[in-house]
């Protein structure tokens, strides 16, 4: 059967035509506010909007008793990206309600151009990974902000004549860098404006474009390495003027009024601090400090809009208001300790974790889970690939952990060391999970998996997910090759994995062929090693299986509270303007700017607080009461210690035979990856790499060489 006929035989007709169009409707509405917003800020710089535009428009709502100019940025600038992002959560709600299997992708993937600019271009350098399309878009971001900045110095100093310096006391080098000192901060703001939307974990506005928020961080780490430079030359320029203008002083002034120099100095410097500890070297070495750190957020954005006003600030906000009903949302999910039903301890200083799960909580292959356990860190949240899938597994979820780090190394210590059957489980708190909201794995012939050590834990969930298509029969399952290297022997056991605990095997329509290779180590380990603890743990009566924040409507209920959240913002920000500030400022900037800023901020935070804990709340009212006796009806296995399938590859009526019997080992030696990427057959190939930098370049290095036209780079990136 082609494969074009296998995936189409899955999608019925009835219905699906209707919500095909109103999607496509939506994704267009998308793009027209989203090409009018880069005009804007296109425009911005320009003469014709600064002196034509901008007056009649400042004119027109300084007038008003409600907003007065800050109404003029939110209508401009929050109001459309805000619209974006629920007109998305509505995209992904009608996205998920279509009756095709979730493994196939409603989009269009063709080849040719398309397929092109998926390519890897940039292999090696600081940008990492990079296709094409990536690389034609930060092009074009980094345009924008050289437009902006020549723009704004090209009409500025014109205006500065010897005459207009003289009046002010200055020389006309001064007059240029102070106007070339505020113009940089206003380039910056560009960059400040996007900085918060690649780490919105629950976005709507990734998902749509097929990101997710794992595979955007990368992203985030651009801007804000252009950001932190622009805002230090902001600050450096203005210092340097102060200073040959002997008003040195000012640099600890805070106007009542006016824009906040000391403000504006704290929030450099900790913008600074963060930014100093994202460098690889010190991330990897000094996480904690790296982690801790990136706390200060709160410092650099707080006396940044007491810097700027809460005027202006509503340019950059769009980003920064997602991410804090994200942080939110977080914040109210991690409250609950979630039900840790057992965990697997493998001689590979690697342990599974299987938490219960509410049983309408669907997610896709190469999902990740944040878990925080309190007995460890009560601050630190790590992610963690989920291997199970919602298919296979309906009440299970299950994420693997191999000890790297302090904090898994201290997990695997208090586990390996159980030595108490029955013990009550491990206080743990989860968010998420996020992932991809759509995946089209079954648009290729073939697939081909390169992991190196604990990368191989996407590929199980995605290997997890096509045992579940088996069972359905509806369509063709692509062939399935999975290069796995391990460093030592004892890492094999990983492979057992593959398989959950329920006692599946492998189905014998499922095309597998894996191929381990064992670095360092060029014999098997003996059997004494090789053993799997499996722990079982008591429910707490407080513990809750994971389920959706938000419940299964997650995306519609998300758009209601982005929408309604800024509804109550404008109406008690209206009323209070009007007849609390209105009354002493009346328009001519007398109320205290600080004080105004401080009140803003406040209501915006309340309305947030109050429609994400209302929603909240009414979903756990409505679908927690089935989830809870889900748990407590739950009954405690007895905890078993069993051999590693690899031990005796000679075993017999197990389910984990099948998986032996598909398994190459490789011992002493390294994978030829590009042999075994060229000799891979069929008309569509997908790649996919989840390893060593070093791995991870050679494999995008292959498929964008051009010396096989049937490899799709397919990128899994995990870069937190």
């Amino acid at each position: 059967m082609d494969k074009s006929e296998s995936v189409s035989a899955t999608n019925p007709s009835s219905g699906d035509e209707f919500n095909d169009v109103i999607k496509g409707l939506i994704k267009l509405l998308m793009l027209v506010i989203f090409l009018g917003s880069v005009l804007i800020w296109i425009l911005m710089p320009t003469l014709i909007y600064r002196t034509k535009w901008l007056p009649v428009m400042r004119t027109e709502f300084g007038t008003s008793t409600y907003f007065g100019l800050t109404g003029l940025t939110f209508f401009m600038f929050m109001f459309p990206l805000v619209l974006m992002a629920c007109l998305g959560c509505l995209y992904l709600h009608l996205k998920k309600q279509k009756t095709t299997n979730h493994l196939i992708s409603d989009e269009v993937t063709g080849g040719g151009m398309f397929a092109a600019m998926k390519r890897p271009m940039l292999v090696k350098g600081p940008l990492g990974i990079v296709s094409a399309t990536e690389l034609m878009f930060l092009a074009m971001f980094v345009a924008l902000l050289l437009w902006n900045f020549f723009i704004y110095l090209r009409n500025a100093f014109p205006m500065i004549t010897p005459q207009s310096a003289a009046k002010l006391h200055q020389k006309m080098w001064q007059a240029k860098l102070e106007a070339m000192a505020l113009r940089i901060g206003l380039v910056g703001n560009v960059c400040l404006a996007f900085l918060f939307i690649p780490v919105v974990r629950g976005s709507s506005l990734l998902p749509v474009l097929g990101l997710t928020s794992e595979s955007s961080i990368k992203y985030h780490i651009w801007l804000g390495h252009l950001l932190m430079p622009i805002f230090t030359a902001h600050g450096l320029c203005f210092v340097i003027y102060w200073a040959s203008m002997h008003e040195i002083s000012q640099m600890v002034t805070w106007s009542k009024t006016e824009m906040s120099n000391v403000a504006g100095e704290i929030a450099l410097l900790s913008g600074l601090v963060m930014w100093a500890t994202t460098y690889p070297s010190i991330r990897r070495k000094f996480f904690e400090v790296f982690f801790y750190t990136h706390y200060l957020y709160i410092v650099f954005m707080f006396f940044y809009v007491l810097h700027v006003g809460i005027a202006f600030c509503f340019i950059i906000f769009p980003g920064f208001y997602m991410f804090l009903v994200d942080r939110f949302l977080r914040f109210l999910q991690s409250r609950d300790n979630v039900r840790l039903s057992s965990a697997r301890v493998l001689p590979s200083n690697t342990v599974e974790l299987t938490f219960s799960k509410a049983k309408g909580l669907m997610y896709n292959p190469t999902s990740i889970l944040f878990v925080n356990i309190p007995s460890i860190s009560k601050l630190q949240w790590h992610p963690f690939t989920i291997t199970s899938s919602s298919n296979l597994e309906a009440e299970n979820l299950s994420v693997v952990i191999k000890s790297e780090g302090k904090w898994s190394t201290k997990l695997y210590q208090m586990l390996s060391s159980s030595d108490h059957t029955h013990d009550r489980a491990l206080s743990v708190s989860v968010e998420g999970p996020y992932g991809p909201a759509s995946t089209d794995f079954l648009r290729h012939d073939s697939l081909v998996m390169v992991s190196g050590g604990s990368g191989i834990t996407p590929f199980i969930s995605i290997i997890r997910d096509l045992i579940s298509m088996t069972q359905t029969k509806l369509c063709e399952i692509p062939k399935i090759t999975l290069i796995c290297s391990f460093k030592k022997a004892s890492d094999i056991s990983m492979l057992d994995l593959i398989l959950p605990t329920s006692g599946l095997e492998l189905p014998s329509d499922l095309n597998i062929q894996i191929e381990a290779f064992i670095t360092k180590d060029k014999e098997p380990r003996n059997e004494e090693t090789q053993t799997i603890r499996t722990l079982c743990f008591k429910p707490s009566p407080s513990d809750q299986p994971i389920s959706a924040i938000l419940g299964p409507n997650s995306w519609l209920w998300l758009a209601a509270i982005l929408s309604s959240s800024l509804v109550i913002f404008l109406i008690v920000v209206g009323v209070m303007t009007r007849y609390y500030i209105y009354p002493i400022d009346q328009n001519k900037n007398k109320y205290n700017a600080a004080s105004r800023s401080i009140l803003c901020l406040l209501v915006l935070c309340v309305s947030i607080m109050t429609t994400s804990s209302a929603a909240v709340l009414w979903n756990k009212k409505n679908y927690n009461a089935e989830s809870s006796k889900q748990v407590q009806n739950v009954d405690v296995p007895i905890p078993t210690s069993s051999p590693s399938s690899w031990a005796d590859r000679e075993i017999e009526s197990t389910p984990q035979e099948s998986l032996v019997q598909c398994t190459n080992l490789h011992f002493g030696e390294r994978p030829d990856l590009k042999k075994y990427l060229l000799e891979t057959k069929g008309s569509s190939v997908g790649v996919m790499v989840c390893g060593p930098k070093k791995m991870r370049q050679e494999v995008a290095n292959i498929c964008s060489s051009g010396l096989a036209e049937n490899l799709h780079f397919e990128s899994i990136s995990f870069s937190w």
